[in-house]
């Protein structure tokens, strides 16, 4: 059998072996160095960074105290019940809400009409501002204001009341209507139910409800007399020319007079005028004959009072 010896290496060779061995052992030495460096490094820093603080600490001795940052001032905002969204914008302006009340009142991406029976053209949520006291910081946006009216109107105005429109045959919207009306013409508690039962009576034989707070809203006027021409203007709000009820609420009812609507009294009701006391009560009558009688004590009150509606000399 025969061998074959190795190859010898060059003195070449061992050079090279040799200075690759010292290139490996100091590689090794630098990564044994690297940490320990490193945490020399970080401890420096460390303490130039305690010595920073004391300096601090020390400049900071003889300062006062900062003083704390006061908390924005809260608002309390009132609606009276049957403001009208107009109405409700010069309240929020005067308290100083920034933006257009109008605007925010228009139209809300969280809330709906149409869930209430609204039709998909209505042109504000009017009557769905709902009437409380709230509470913002100055100078919030108006829009904040609409946005808890509206949940205050879902809180309210719940699946009752709307279980309550379908026995009376009206949608949840039409029952807004109705009490956004009933808001607007009884001044007593007592009046409300009675109110929303000639509307509800009219309705139901097609006769016109000649209620003039809707050509009020229509004016946006609820303090002058109306005139003989303006009680005959064309707008879909005159419900003494036009059928049936206004295309939308004329005001933003409160819970009583949403209360009254789903509840009206059981009474033959048709028409009703103030009373000649000026005490605020009206007077309800089911024939157009005593409707005729009560009208004209009332135009008589008026007349023997020099054209301005009685002092009441009663208790209400």
């Amino acid at each position: 059998m025969s061998t074959v010896n190795p190859p010898q290496r060059s003195a070449e060779d061992r050079e090279r072996a040799r200075a690759q061995r010292a290139l490996s052992r100091a590689e090794r030495r630098r990564a044994r160095w690297l940490p320990r460096s490193g945490l020399l490094v970080a401890g420096v820093l460390l303490a130039l960074v305690v010595l920073a603080a004391l300096v601090v600490l020390a400049l900071d001795r003889g300062k006062p105290a900062p003083k704390p940052i006061a908390a924005p001032a809260v608002v309390r905002i009132t609606i009276p019940e049957g403001e009208t969204r107009l109405q409700i914008a010069q309240i929020a302006a005067a308290k100083g809400l920034r933006g257009s009340y109008l605007a925010a009142a228009r139209h809300s991406a969280a809330f709906d009409p149409r869930r209430y029976g609204a039709p998909r053209d209505t042109p504000n949520l009017e009557g769905f501002l709902f009437p409380a006291t709230y509470e913002l910081y100055a100078h919030q946006p108006a829009g904040h204001l609409v946005a808890l009216q509206l949940q205050a109107f879902e809180e309210n105005f719940g699946v009752a009341a709307i279980h309550r429109a379908r026995a009376l045959h009206v949608t949840p919207y039409q029952l807004l209507i109705v009490a956004s009306m009933v808001e607007r013409e009884a001044l007593l508690p007592g009046d409300r139910a009675k109110v929303a039962a000639v509307i509800y009576n009219r309705l139901r034989i097609g006769m016109q409800l000649g209620i003039d707070s809707t050509i009020r809203y229509a004016l946006n006027d609820f303090s002058k007399p109306l005139t003989e021409a303006q009680l005959h203007i064309d707008s879909p709000y005159n419900t003494r020319t036009h059928h049936g009820l206004p295309p939308t609420p004329i005001s933003n009812p409160g819970l009583a007079a949403i209360d009254a609507a789903a509840h009206p009294t059981h009474v033959p009701y048709l028409y009703y005028v103030n009373g000649a006391d000026g005490c605020g009560e009206l007077v309800f009558s089911r024939e157009a004959a005593q409707f005729e009688r009560d009208a004209a004590a009332y135009n008589q009150a008026i007349a023997a009072n020099g054209g301005r509606v009685p002092a009441c000399r009663g208790h209400r």
